[in-house]
């Protein structure tokens, strides 16, 4: 036998009420979580909200793509920013030693495509967050055979340039995007909102997709030696890779473009045209690992590299202090 109408009319007034009340409680909490302190409507943003964690992680990867932007632009173009938009640099010192590359039509039009994405990244990630002026680079000749230097563990005569040819500047190139792509997906899991992981989600794609470019690139010229050494290609990726790993100080997160067996997907390749995991699923980097990468050092509170005088935002800036 059903019960009366009006008994069920109560408790269907007692559920409605509780489920509201939990409701605006509930709310209330997300508010005060979400809203120390406010991020509103930064840059063409308005009505967004982030937490400060969503923001440090959003702002941390302006260093890379700044980095990225110069070395492209003036690989490319043979100017910076500044030249593009300079209202994108925030006021911040001009990179030093950026130069035109002495590159074929096809490399130079590759070089120019991804010029041009990572002053669209720019400008998305500073749609979403208030950011910082552009870190004063060094992206000269110089501070590059530095690195190649140190990654063979030899001093090159002559000096490597990235800029004389296309196979020297795709060398250099490949030091600089695998590092914010794995920094990127070590990032994923920290952010905690639907937002932030979007725009996450979409530097990501490109990043990868350009690494892939590079090391693809790259493979095609694998057994072929480097100009002026006598070093291979797919050599001289491989001790950057081990350099990297070197200064990021945990572990393997960074693989040549051939490698033992054992290392390749499955265990059945040596060619390993996409690094990956045992799984084959990309590796990931903290700031802190990143930071003794990009700064040549290995310490995240050691300054230098590319970044003279350290890179910027909260966490950076933090672990310099």
């Amino acid at each position: 036998m059903g019960a009366p109408a009006s008994s069920v009319a109560v408790v269907a007034t007692v559920v409605v009420c509780l489920c509201g009340a939990f409701a605006r409680a509930q709310a209330q909490d997300m508010d005060n979580e979400w809203a120390r302190p406010p991020y509103r409507g930064f840059f063409g943003a308005p009505g967004s909200l982030l937490p400060q964690s969503d923001v440090d992680l959003l702002e941390f990867p302006l260093n890379l793509e700044y980095l990225e932007t110069e070395f492209f632009c003036w690989s490319a173009l043979g100017y910076g920013l500044d030249a593009i938009d300079a209202n994108l640099t925030g006021g911040g010192p001009p990179s030093i030693g950026g130069q035109s590359a002495s590159l074929t039509p096809f490399i130079r039009d590759v070089a120019s495509q991804f010029c041009y994405q990572e002053v669209g990244h720019l400008r998305a990630i500073k749609q979403t967050v208030r950011g910082f002026p552009r870190p004063l680079l060094d992206i000269s000749a110089a501070n590059f055979g530095k690195i190649i230097e140190q990654a063979l563990n030899a001093t090159l005569d002559p000096p490597f340039n990235p800029y004389e040819n296309s196979v020297n500047f795709l060398i250099a190139s490949y030091i600089i995007p695998y590092v914010g792509l794995t920094g990127y997906v070590g990032a994923n899991p920290r952010l905690l909102t639907p937002q932030a992981r979007k725009l996450l989600a979409g530097l990501l794609a490109v990043e990868s997709a350009q690494d892939a470019v590079i090391r693809t690139l790259l493979y095609e010229h694998g057994t072929a030696r480097v100009a002026s050494y006598a070093v291979g290609v797919a050599e001289i990726t491989a001790h950057i890779s081990d350099l990297r790993n070197s200064l990021g100080r945990r572990g393997v997160k960074d693989e040549g473009l051939v490698v033992a067996p054992e290392l390749g997907p499955e265990g059945l390749t040596v060619g390993n045209v996409i690094a990956g995991d045992h799984l084959s699923l990309a590796y990931d980097r903290t700031p802190e690992e990143i930071l003794g990468i990009v700064y040549g050092t290995g310490n995240p509170a050691q300054h230098g590299g590319f970044f003279p005088q350290g890179a910027d935002g909260r966490i950076a800036r933090g672990l310099l202090a």
